[in-house]
Formats: structure tokens, sequence, C-alpha cells
């Protein structure tokens, strides 16, 4: 292990949040540190701690099957509301997007408080304004949001399958959005015979 790769190791080790290869680079007075990163995340691969990137940055984190090892006694879990799952998951899947477009389409108003509790959680952030009048503030996710879901980037959020399959989608609006497509093939199906009998 060259000494480039060791001061790599040693500035993600000491750093108090994740770094991007920027960074590091830095810090490090301008060293090309991609094959040094690179080698270390190979070695330290199937060890107790992992090198990951997430969001471009990297970090060091306990390998998956031993977290239960470092569990505390005693977990505060902070659960989201119903309405901030909702607007978290809009924002990642359709991002910069603003309140408005956010509303739309949830179909109900959203409370400054729901954006507010995302925000706090360092999870959602304000990226600027969409150009039309008005100029509303368009919001995005953060590099927080996909560290604490274990993502590498938005492209690794699940589909609508993988959701259906895993039991996240409301049974209830499952089976309206399905019901919904089924009619709209029996409307698409009858289309042309009403043209043929109107003639």
């Amino acid at each position: 292990m060259d000494e480039l790769v060791r001061a790599v190791e040693a500035t993600l080790f000491a750093a108090g949040e994740p770094m991007s290869a920027e960074q590091i680079s830095a810090h490090l007075g301008g060293a090309n540190v991609r094959d040094a990163l690179a080698e270390l995340a190979a070695h330290y691969e199937g060890r107790g701690v992992h090198l990951v990137e997430r969001g471009k940055r990297w970090h060091f984190q306990t390998a998956a099957d031993l977290a239960h090892l470092l569990r505390r006694e005693k977990e505060e879990v902070r659960r989201l509301s119903r309405a901030a799952t909702e607007v978290l998951a809009i924002v990642a899947y359709h991002e910069p997007v603003s309140r408005a477009e956010i509303e739309a389409i949830r179909g109900v108003q959203t409370a400054k408080g729901t954006l507010d509790v995302l925000m706090e959680a360092g999870w959602v952030r304000i990226v600027g304004r969409r150009e039309v009048p008005g100029r509303p503030v368009i919001y995005a996710t953060t590099p927080d949001f996909l560290i604490h879901f274990g993502l590498a980037s938005r492209r690794d959020l699940p589909g609508i399958d993988e959701l259906r399959a895993a039991g996240l989608l409301d049974p209830v609006e499952d089976a309206l959005a399905e019901a919904m497509e089924t009619a709209g093939e029996a409307e698409s199906a009858e289309a042309p015979e009403q043209e043929e009998s109107a003639d």
C-alpha cells in the first residue's frame, strides 16, 4: 500500500463527515486520489468496515452483516408522517420540484412544516427557483438522503415493480391504479367500434 493510499485512508478515517474525491484531493495538496480510493475500496471489501461512495462522497461504514453488533440497546426511532414520506418520495423521483408540483402529484395541499421536517433531517434542500412567473422555490434531495438510504445515486431508487413486490404500495391505491389501467385499455378497444357505428 503506497503512501498516497495510506494518506487517503487516514484522511477519511479522521473526517467528521463523508468527503468527495475533490475535497480529499484538496486536503492532500491536489493529488489525484481516484485510483487510491478504488484500491482502498477493494482492500476493505469483505472486512468489518467498508469504504463506500454515496452521492459522490466517500466514507467508511460498518459491514451490513455486522450492524447488529453496534446497535444500541435503546434506539430512538424518528418516524416520518405519511405526508412527509409521500413528499420525500415525490422529491426523490421528480426533483427538482416545486411545492405546487408536489401538491399536484399528491392531490392535496402540503403544509410548510412537512418540507421543514425533511430539510431539518438533512434529506431535502432548496436548489433554486423555477424560471416561471412567481419564481417558486424548487427542492431536491441531498447527499445525506443517499447515504441514509444506502444509495449510490438516484438511479438506484426502486422502480414501481420493486415497490409493489416489497408491499410498499398502498393496496387500495394499487388496486385503483390497476382498475384505471384496465378501464383505459377497454375504452381504447371500444373506440374503433363507436367510430364505425357513427358512419
